[in-house]
């Protein structure tokens, strides 16, 4: 670690080390969206499957929309210091590769508040490529979730940011 990583203070964490849930009271109410994306790679057997809309658990790409969709508006519950956010808006959508057996998924995150939805554009890809799995691990148990990230976040204090305009 360098000494300026080290001098970065943790917005979780109080001053006796304690963890804390951030007071947003005094911020400014914005306009605040944020967007993810993270890909699952699967047997060939599978993605063909899977892109036919053949599995037998029934169309996993609607079934894996409607599970970020509801994970989105459900982050405060599964992410112990996250608030309770008015989302505005939770898209879902998904990319098939088919020369590399992969589904890309990428999620878009809306709401007017005092904090940022980057936490609840993650958990829907998360959960999205989550009940991917679920659904096609009967055909392949081997499938791999990867690169998992945030690409964007617009709004609040500190901004906006973008992963293509920081070189990650």
């Amino acid at each position: 670690m360098t000494e300026k990583s080290l001098s970065i203070e943790l917005s979780h964490i109080n001053s006796d080390g304690e963890a804390h849930m951030v007071d947003v009271g005094d911020k400014t109410v914005s306009d605040r969206q944020a967007t993810a994306q993270g890909c699952i790679g699967m047997s060939a057997v599978a993605f063909d499957l899977l892109e036919a809309g053949n599995h037998k658990k029934g169309d996993v790409l609607s079934v894996a929309r409607i599970a970020g969709i509801m994970a989105a508006k459900r982050t405060a519950e599964l992410i112990p210091l996250c608030h309770t956010l008015p989302l505005s808006k939770v898209e879902v959508l998904f990319e098939l590769n088919a020369e590399k057996h992969q589904v890309v998924c990428q999620s878009t995150v809306r709401c007017n508040a005092r904090t940022g939805v980057e936490m609840e554009a993650l958990t829907a890809v998360q959960i999205a490529l989550l009940t991917i799995y679920d659904m096609c691990k009967a055909v392949d148990k081997t499938m791999v979730i990867d690169g998992v990230r945030l690409l964007s976040k617009t709004g609040g204090k500190s901004g906006d940011w973008s992963s293509a305009l920081s070189g990650q």
